[in-house]
């Protein structure tokens, strides 16, 4: 399982132990999987797509700007607002 964290200049908004997640980054979206090599992006605003498990439907979240940061603890999400 991946550990994916979102937060926002506030607050942590989730932390927890997902399938997938992926990311709407500037240069087109990206899918984050366990084991993923370390990666940074800037994120645009758009929707990122959670999946608790494999085939599941995603859970869909509303954020805008900021980055992603991929590293050996998991993917990261740094957001300027989500709504």
């Amino acid at each position: 399982m991946l550990h994916f964290e979102l937060v926002t200049p506030e607050r942590l908004v989730r932390s927890e132990e997902v399938h997938m997640v992926v990311v709407p980054g500037t240069d087109g979206d990206f899918g984050v999987l366990e084991g993923h090599a370390p990666f940074m992006s800037t994120i645009r605003d758009g929707a990122l797509s959670v999946y608790r498990a494999p085939n599941a439907q995603p859970e869909t979240v509303a954020i805008s700007g900021g980055f992603a940061e991929v590293n050996a603890r998991g993917l990261t999400v740094l957001a300027e607002r989500v709504d």
